[in-house]
């Protein structure tokens, strides 16, 4: 048996706040009714309910995925909770998306909560016993320092100076402020902000991280026959890919994420793209670092290997032009609550492909946009294309 197409047909999300008063549970219900409301649907409707969150130790909930079910809409439904780092908002849609594919289901309601202000910053201390005990913990690395690392490397194999780099945090920040939800949206930011923030680890300054934030998305994936039933305006999932590289970064050039690229490969492939470059017109790529967008965009071979900032540069990946990239604000400016962050690019394609993003809606009807999180140890890459 073929697999069958699989549609979204509404999304919704919270807002992105430094510290929620809702718990994690409430936070699901509001971006699951607003998500079943968008499509006019009742969760009687749905068939299963895929969760993608962080793991227990994060929020110091035991069993998190079983305490998020009712507020997730999984209450006497099929059932189940992924978890890749951040690429989990990339990867949970992917979930779904099987479980209408293969036949076995019509509709799936896919839900992604985090309430990172109730673990940070003793996320920190969870993040220091992932490491491998002989080689890397006694160096005592937390996050934000690999990622100086990484920033560091690709910036001295291709030159690439700070303040190309910065152009990013601007640019999203910028779009950020055209989005309801959005944590850090600032109109006016600029370069000079970015380069005279508080340095964290060399290279990686304050403004060029995203920031910690709580928040849920939910979007729901119908069968072709259920979702021509549910709206005349579907946006179809067309490929989808994910990749697990060695947890092992240091036994890998930093300086290109080949991660992205088999993700990317496998997705273009199920897609039928042959020219990523021409035909993809929007893109959401994995930001929670200014660099990170470059080094994605290179990833999924929509720039040469550090030829992304020049891009930034000549304003192409602006909203206005010609590969408009975090349309959205991305993490940097909409905010980074880590499995909610990744489906917030697939609820932003969603309303992209649909005409429905308002102020932040690209111009001359694009038809096919690309989502991608990164996540866990730097290996792991998650992308899905869509269509309208």
């Amino acid at each position: 048996m073929g697999m069958r197409k699989v549609a979204v047909v509404g999304a919704g999300m919270t807002r992105f706040v430094r510290r929620a008063l809702e718990t994690g549970k409430e936070l699901s219900w509001q971006a699951a009714s607003s998500a079943l409301q968008s499509s006019e649907m009742s969760m009687d409707e749905i068939d299963a309910v895929c969760m993608g969150t962080a793991p227990d130790a994060f929020d110091g909930i035991h069993m998190k995925g079983e305490y998020l079910s009712d507020g997730a809409g999984g209450w006497h439904k099929p059932y189940m909770r992924s978890y890749v780092g951040g690429g989990t908002g990339v990867f949970a849609p992917i979930q779904g998306w099987y479980h209408i594919a293969s036949g076995m289901m019509d509709t799936c309601l896919v839900v992604c909560e985090e309430k990172m202000s109730s673990y940070y910053p003793h996320a920190q201390a969870a993040f220091l016993t992932i490491f491998d005990h002989t080689t890397e913990r006694p160096l005592k690395p937390n996050l934000l320092w690999i990622f100086a690392l990484e920033m560091n490397r690709y910036m001295q194999t291709y030159g690439i100076k700070k303040e190309d780099i910065a152009r990013v945090a601007v640019k999203n920040k910028r779009n950020a402020a055209d989005h309801p939800s959005a944590l850090l949206g600032d109109a006016t930011i600029t370069i000079e902000d970015v380069m005279n923030s508080e340095v964290l680890a060399w290279p990686v300054q304050r403004l060029d991280v995203s920031p910690v934030s709580d928040g849920a998305v939910a979007i729901i994936l119908a069968s072709e026959e259920r979702a021509k039933k549910i709206t005349d305006k579907p946006v179809w999932i067309e490929g989808v890919g994910w990749t697990l590289d060695t947890a092992y970064w240091t036994n890998r050039d930093l300086a290109y994420p080949r991660y992205v690229e088999a993700a990317a490969r496998m997705a273009y492939e199920m897609a039928g793209i042959k020219e990523p470059r021409k035909e993809i017109h929007i893109v959401e790529p994995y930001d929670p670092f200014d660099y990170k967008e470059l080094h994605h965009l290179e990833g999924l071979m929509l720039a040469d290997k550090g030829q992304a900032p020049q891009l930034v540069a000549d304003g192409v990946t602006y909203r206005d032009g010609d590969m408009p990239v975090c349309p959205s604000g991305g993490l940097l400016g909409v905010g980074n609550p880590i499995a909610a962050a990744g489906l917030m690019k697939i609820a932003e394609l969603f309303w992209q492909l649909r005409g429905e993003a308002g102020d932040r809606q690209v111009p001359g009807q694009p038809k096919h946009g690309l989502a991608q999180a990164w996540g866990d140890l730097m290996q792991v890459g998650t992308v899905v294309i869509m269509g309208r």
